[in-house]
C-alpha cells in the first residue's frame, strides 16, 4: 500500500521512463541484450516496474498512470521473455568501433599492469646489454641476427644490399606477411591464455618479451642507428606492441576473476562477467596484428632508399596517434562513465 502517492511518483517515475527508453532502443537495435551490463539493467528496471505496478493496486487515484505502467510492463514482458534479443544480427561495425574500445576501456588498468610488466623487462635487457658481451648475448639470444651482428654492420648490408633485398621481399612478402601475423598473433593468445595460471604465466611472458625489447633498442640507440630503429619499428610497431600488450591485459583479466579480489560472487559468475570482454578485446588484437603484418612485410622492411626513413616514422607516428584516440574515444557516451566506474 503506498502511504504518499505524490512522493512515490517522484521517486519512481524516472525508472519507468528508463525503462521505456530502454525498449525504445530495443526496437531500434540499438540495445544489444547480449551485454551483460545491458542486459542486467533492462532486468532490474523490469522487475522494480513490475513491483510498482503491484504496489499501486486497483484503487489508485491515478488511473491513467496505471494504465501507463501496465502497459509498459507488458511490453517489458514481451520484449525480454520473446528472446527476440538473441536473434538479433552480428553488427561488425559497430562491434569494432563501439564495443572493442569500450571494453579495453573498462580494463584499462589490467593494460597499465602490462606495460609497466613489460617496461620493467625493457629495463632488465637494458642492464644485461651493458653489463658485459655476454649479457648482450644472453639477451638477444632469439635474434641471432642480432647477437652476430652489430647495429651499424646490419644497417650497412641492408641499405647496401637494398635491391636483392626488395627483390627477395617482393617474391615472399605475402608468405612473410602471413608467418608475422601467425607469430604475434600466437604470442598474443599465450600471454591470454596464461591468465589462467593465475596471471604467472602472463607477467613472465611479458617480462621477456620486454626483456628483449629493451636490449635491442638500446644496442641500436648506443650504436647511433636511433633513426634506422625508429623507421624500422614505428610503422608495425604502432600496432603490434599494443596488441601484445593487450593479450596482456587479457591474460590479467582472467586472472583477475580466477583470484577475485573484493567480491564475494563465486568463481563461476566471475569468469561468466569477464568472458564478453575477453572475447571481443582477442577478437580486435587479432585485428591490429593482422595490420601490423602486413605493414610489417609490405612497407616496414623496405629500408632508405626505397623509402625515406623520414616517411616511415611519420607514417608510424600517425598510426600511433590514431591508435591512442580511437581506443582513448570511440564509442564513448555517457554511460562509459559507469562502465570506468
Amino acid at each position: 500500500m503506498i502511504v504518499d502517492l505524490k512522493a512515490f511518483l517522484a521517486k519512481e517515475q524516472p525508472s519507468w521512463h528508463e525503462l521505456e527508453r530502454a525498449l525504445d532502443a530495443l526496437d531500434a537495435k540499438m540495445l544489444d541484450l547480449g551485454r551483460l551490463e545491458e542486459s542486467q539493467r533492462l532486468l532490474l528496471l523490469f522487475e522494480r516496474a513490475c513491483s510498482d505496478l503491484a504496489r499501486m493496486g486497483e484503487g489508485t487515484s491515478e488511473p491513467q498512470t496505471r494504465a501507463y505502467l501496465e502497459a509498459l510492463v507488458a511490453r517489458g514482458y514481451a520484449e525480454i521473455h520473446s528472446g527476440s534479443g538473441g536473434g538479433r544480427p552480428i553488427r561488425p561495425w559497430r562491434w569494432l568501433m563501439v564495443e572493442f574500445p569500450r571494453a579495453f576501456r573498462r580494463h584499462a588498468w589490467a593494460f597499465g599492469c602490462s606495460a609497466l610488466l613489460t617496461v620493467l623487462g625493457m629495463l632488465v635487457g637494458a642492464i644485461l646489454l651493458v653489463v658485459s658481451p655476454e649479457g648482450r648475448r644472453v639477451a638477444t639470444a632469439p635474434f641471432a641476427h642480432v647477437a652476430l651482428q652489430s647495429p651499424s654492420e646490419r644497417v650497412a648490408s641492408e641499405e647496401k644490399d637494398v635491391g636483392h633485398h626488395r627483390k627477395a621481399l617482393e617474391g615472399s612478402a605475402s608468405r612473410f606477411s602471413a608467418q608475422l601475423m601467425k607469430n604475434n598473433i600466437s604470442v598474443s593468445i599465450k600471454a591470454a591464455a596464461f591468465g589462467m595460471t593465475w596471471g604467472v604465466g602472463t607477467a613472465l611472458l611479458l617480462f621477456y618479451n620486454g626483456v628483449i625489447l629493451g636490449a635491442v633498442c638500446l644496442d641500436y640507440v648506443l650504436d647511433g642507428q636511433s633513426v634506422f630503429l625508429a623507421a624500422w619499428l614505428l610503422p608495425h610497431g604502432s600496432f603490434e606492441i599494443p596488441a601484445i600488450l593487450m593479450g596482456g591485459q587479457v591474460g590479467l583479466v582472467l586472472a583477475g576473476a580466477l583470484v577475485g579480489w573484493g567480491t564475494r560472487e563465486g568463481l563461476r559468475t566471475r569468469l561468466r562477467a569477464v568472458v564478453p570482454d575477453v572475447a571481443t578485446l582477442v577478437g580486435g588484437l587479432s585485428l591490429m596484428l593482422v595490420w601490423a603484418g602486413l605493414v610489417e612485410a609490405f612497407f616496414s622492411q623496405y629500408h632508405a632508399p626505397v623509402i625515406p626513413y623520414s616517411v616511415k616514422i611519420v607514417f608510424g607516428g600517425i598510426e600511433c596517434v590514431l591508435l591512442v584516440a580511437f581506443l582513448a574515444w570511440s564509442g564513448r557516451q555517457k554511460r562509459d562513465r559507469e562502465d570506468q566506474g
